[in-house]
């Protein structure tokens, strides 16, 4: 009855995994599925065959389709905006007005007449004039900023977007090896529960036959559940994965996909070049620091000219119409028209150019502070990101080997037992050993290849044209 109910309880266990576990395609597993032409980039509403997304594919969806991404090109477009409405100043302003004016009481004004000062009413009762402005600049420090900064802010902008890229690629890269890792983690636990449930028999066989005690069949049966709860407990995870992928990607999250890799290409891609030299203008962070420098430095120098006067054109055209009826007014049309030169000569403002020239040369100084302190955050984050390349390829190979020898010591012991020469313990030990090995040599493979990325951040060397 108790291995009865034990085959059961595996059976319900199994069926729940298909029921909630996410479509997976391992090459590992199936040597036709290293067909790489898969792409995963046709996605329709109701399309019940399920997308399969190798690397290359999940990245080309971010980089189409991720919110934060796809904000930062918004941002490019309006820099390229402010540059036009900066630029608008170099252009001619031009602007219509009108009034309508009607006096109760005329205006009184004072004349000589035969020697005396004599007061008399002058003007009419009712005025309209339409005019039309038009003026042009001829120099301003403030336009002149505008064009000498246009191509550095796009510059800048165009780098927050390379910045975003390779987060992205980085963080996308991440989450797969991780996905990955534990589908793999999966499998060890199913292998591992196939090996207990194999051993819970044979130990069930040899308790009725006498062989063996009941304590035998009872510590394969503990060993087994404890196998299947960590079989359930990484099913459930992998999950969370997917969804942390989706949102990375920007996929919806009522679909779902299909992930694939090579494992021979994974194994190829583990290695890179330990000798190569950094660079600290590869990286992103340096180059949007430098561009932030020569912004600053415009700044300044716009703060340096701004006692330079400003300079304009301006040209006005009046067409006004008088009479002392209302219903009269727009009969006649008395038009007049002027042009002329307008000077600005900041002569004193309170010390307010000196302060601000100041307060720019500081900033310089304080961005120069900052391109010392990146560099040396840059090198830090280089060395330690290639110190655990280094560790983790050594501990790949090590784990490597454990997991050869792991497996031998389980079958020569699993043999022994039954022979009886070792007793059940002995089994359940090197049994933890092999699956311990099995799982430590997986994350000894993804850490590398986390690391590796790292390394790769770090000297600059993220690719995006992908």
């Amino acid at each position: 009855m108790l291995n009865r109910s034990i085959f059961s309880f595996l059976f319900l266990f199994l069926f729940s995994l298909g029921s909630y576990a996410q479509p997976y395609n391992a090459a590992r597993n199936s040597p036709a599925g290293n067909d790489n032409n898969t792409i995963g980039s046709s996605l329709r509403e109701g399309d019940s065959t399920t997308t399969v997304f190798t690397l290359t594919d999940c990245l080309k969806f971010a980089l189409k389709n991720q919110p934060a991404l796809n904000q930062s090109l918004i941002d490019e477009a309006i820099a390229r905006k402010n540059n036009a409405i900066a630029f608008s100043g170099w252009l001619p302003q031009v602007s219509g007005a009108a009034n309508l004016q009607h006096y109760f009481e005329l205006p009184v004004a004072y004349s000589t007449l035969n020697g005396v000062l004599t007061p008399f009413v002058s003007g009419v009762y009712d005025y309209s004039t339409p005019s039309v402005t038009a003026s042009q600049t001829l120099f301003s420090t403030d336009v002149l900023l505008a064009v000498r900064a246009a191509k550095l802010n796009i510059l800048q902008a165009r780098q927050n977007t390379a910045g975003t890229k390779i987060e992205l690629v980085s963080d996308v890269t991440k989450m797969f090896y991780d996905l990955l890792l534990s589908l793999e983690q999966i499998r060890v636990f199913k292998d591992d529960t196939a090996r207990l449930k194999k051993n819970q028999s044979d130990t069930y066989h040899q308790y009725v036959s006498g062989v063996v005690d009941k304590v035998d069949y009872k510590q394969a049966t503990i060993t087994l559940n404890n196998s299947l709860s960590q079989l359930k407990t990484a099913s459930e995870a992998v999950q969370a994965k997917y969804a942390a992928l989706k949102q990375l990607m920007g996929y919806p999250s009522e679909k779902t996909f299909n992930v694939h890799f090579d494992t021979t290409q994974m194994m190829q891609e583990i290695y890179m070049d330990t000798l190569a030299s950094l660079q600290f203008e590869k990286r992103i962070e340096y180059q949007q620091l430098q561009t932030a420098k020569r912004i600053q430095r415009e700044t300044t120098m716009y703060y340096q000219l701004s006692i330079l006067p400003s300079l304009s054109a301006t040209y006005n055209y009046n067409y006004e119409f008088e009479s002392d009826k209302f219903t009269d007014l727009y009969t006649h049309a008395y038009p007049y028209s002027f042009i002329g030169l307008q000077l600005n000569v900041p002569l004193f403002t309170g010390f307010k150019r000196i302060e601000n020239i100041r307060k720019a040369q500081l900033q310089e100084q304080r961005i120069d502070w900052d391109e010392v302190n990146l560099k040396l955050a840059i090198y830090t984050q280089y060395k330690q990101a290639m110190s655990n390349y280094k560790s983790n390829l050594y501990y790949l190979y090590a784990q490597g080997e454990n997991v050869t020898m792991a497996r031998e010591v389980y079958d020569i012991v699993k043999l022994q037992y039954r022979e009886g020469i070792k007793p059940y313990l002995d089994v359940i030990v090197a049994e933890s050993d092999l699956q311990t090995a099995e799982i430590s040599y997986l994350n000894a493979l993804f850490q590398l290849l986390e690391s590796k990325i790292d390394v790769e951040k770090a000297m600059g060397d993220i690719p995006t044209d992908i």
